[in-house]
C-alpha cells in the first residue's frame, strides 16, 4: 500500500502554481486589511478565494491530480468549520487575535457554501486547463 501511495503522491515544485498562490495570498491579505469593511466581499468571497488559494498552495508542491487537491482544499475548509463549531460548543477561544481572524471563530453554513463555490470554480478551471492542454493551446 505504501508503494501505491508513493506513485500517487509525489513532491515537486510547480512555479506557475506557486506564483498563483502568492498572487492569491496578496489578494487575501488586501481583503483582510483594506477590505475589512467590505462586508460580504471580505467574508464570503474571501472564503471562496481561501479554498482556491489552498488548492494553489497544494498544487505548488504536490504532483497529484488536481481534482484530489481541489477536494483536499474543500475538506480542509470544512474541517476548519467543524473545528469552529466544536470550539464554540466547548467554549474554547483562540487568544491570539491575528490567528482568530485567520482561522475564524464562528461557524457558518454560508462559509461551507463559499468553500463549495470555490471547489466548483477550481474544478471548472482545471477542466478548462486540461482541455487547452489536450488541444495543444498551452504546454
Amino acid at each position: 500500500m505504501i508503494r501505491a501511495m508513493k506513485t500517487v503522491l509525489s513532491w515537486r515544485l510547480n512555479p506557475t502554481a506557486l506564483a498563483c498562490a502568492l498572487a492569491l495570498f496578496v489578494v487575501l491579505v488586501l481583503l483582510a486589511t483594506a477590505g475589512a469593511r467590505a462586508g460580504w466581499l471580505r467574508s464570503f468571497f474571501g472564503d471562496v478565494l481561501a479554498v482556491t488559494w489552498l488548492h494553489a498552495v497544494f498544487r505548488s508542491v504536490l504532483a497529484v491530480r488536481p481534482v484530489y487537491l481541489a477536494f483536499a482544499a474543500f475538506s480542509t475548509g470544512c474541517a476548519l468549520e467543524l473545528g469552529q463549531y466544536l470550539a464554540g460548543l466547548w467554549h474554547w477561544q483562540i487568544p491570539n487575535r491575528v490567528l482568530r481572524v485567520l482561522l475564524g471563530s464562528t461557524p457558518d453554513w454560508s462559509d461551507v457554501l463559499a468553500y463549495g463555490i470555490g471547489l466548483a470554480a477550481i474544478l471548472l478551471l482545471e477542466a478548462w486547463r486540461a482541455r487547452r492542454i489536450e488541444t495543444g493551446k498551452i504546454a
